[in-house]
């Protein structure tokens, strides 16, 4: 049931994350949202300030926070309404899905698992070929994806 459950709730953040952008496609402007957004509305510090019912000093320092990635979501959150915008938060993985995700971490680890035994192996003149290794590597890897998730991260 468990592994139904959670199956169920990575399709389910799949579907929320599809509209999102590729980790590479999601590049924060070089001075951050705030001011690419307020300059590209052609709205002044002051203006926002005025807006958001603070400072244009506190304007200026909250973008300088963004593009030092020490802002609060609730700055940035009260930032965004003021310039008519919404704050959208997302964790997007990198290099794909959540499943590829796990899939990278599970042949790692597997790759992690077998070396002991292969360089045993390899001592006894045991060893097995590239293709066998890899087979094995793979087998070891899905036995861990379907078996308990915390298992893959310690």
């Amino acid at each position: 049931m468990t592994d139904t459950k959670t199956r169920l709730k990575r399709l389910q953040l799949e579907d929320v994350l599809r509209p999102y952008p590729t980790s590479e496609g999601a590049a924060v402007p070089r001075g951050g949202w705030l001011r690419a957004i307020r300059e590209a509305l052609g709205m002044t510090q002051a203006q926002l300030g005025g807006r958001a019912s603070i400072s244009r000093q506190s304007v200026q320092d909250f973008e300088h926070a963004e593009a030092d990635r020490r802002i609060t979501l609730e700055s940035l959150d009260k930032l965004a309404r003021a310039m008519g915008c919404r704050l959208v938060y997302a964790l997007v993985p990198e290099n794909g899905s959540v499943d590829a995700l796990r899939e990278r971490r599970a042949l790692a680890l597997a790759e992690v698992l077998l070396q002991p035994t292969d360089h045993s192996m390899k001592l006894e003149a045991q060893g097995v070929t590239a293709p066998e290794r890899e087979r094995q590597r793979r087998l070891l890897a899905d036995t861990l994806l379907n078996g308990s998730p915390r298992k893959l991260w310690q």
